[in-house]
């Protein structure tokens, strides 16, 4: 893990986020449409946390990954951290309230086990919230072709969110909301302010697909 980019270059991964101020505001806000108003910050978890941005703007209060670098900034942004990997969570079965997934599906190594183990820990009113980079968008093609030349995507398996919705629901999952955003290339939001909070139902056109569902019984 230490030779992941990840890792390795944490300072340039979190700084992407202050120079594509406009794409970051729109993850924001679409992310905001799904997670819960409401929710006991305490019982719920990001997977994938990375330096924190999403969880610390949602009020999530805990956070895994596997890179030990970025925890440490996630701990500054006020997230309490967790080490260890999606597919095997140190958490108890029915334990959170909310479960926060951004752009991790992408890097896991078992997708299957990591959708079955965000449903394990939820309790039976839960949320989980999941975000991908969707492949089948326009925005999303360009990523997937160019995808050699960036060193936080080279070993990425992009996918679309048709497929990461069958995915929940072959876990046992109901999917309650689709959404999606960022039309145009990351680079080219930063002087546009509607197109920064710009959010459509559904997916295929925005490269930014988010994902509402709830445990389908137990």
């Amino acid at each position: 893990m230490a030779h992941t980019p990840f890792e390795s270059r944490v300072a340039e991964y979190d700084e992407w986020f202050d120079a594509h101020q406009g794409a970051y505001r729109a993850e924001r806000t679409a992310l905001e449409h799904a997670v819960p108003e409401r929710f006991d910050r305490d019982r719920a978890l990001e997977i994938g946390v990375g330096t924190g941005r999403f969880g610390t703007h949602l009020g999530i209060a805990r956070g895994l990954d596997p890179a030990r670098m970025p925890l440490k900034r996630a701990r500054e942004r006020g997230i309490d951290p967790i080490r260890g990997v999606a597919e095997a969570l140190p958490i108890a079965d029915d334990a959170l309230e909310v479960v926060l997934v951004v752009t991790v599906l992408e890097f896991v190594d078992d997708l299957e086990a990591t959708v079955a183990e965000c449903r394990r820990v939820l309790d039976r009113d839960g949320t989980l919230v999941v975000a991908v980079l969707d492949r089948s968008s326009p925005v999303g093609q360009l990523y997937q072709d160019h995808k050699d030349e960036d060193p936080f995507y080279a070993e990425a398996e992009f996918v679309t969110g048709e497929y990461a919705c069958e995915i929940l629901e072959e876990a046992g999952l109901t999917i309650e909301r689709r959404l999606q955003t960022i039309f145009d290339a990351p680079e080219d939001l930063e002087n546009d302010s509607m197109k920064t909070t710009e959010v459509r139902e559904g997916h295929g056109e925005g490269l930014f697909a988010v994902i509402r569902a709830t445990p389908n019984g137990r």
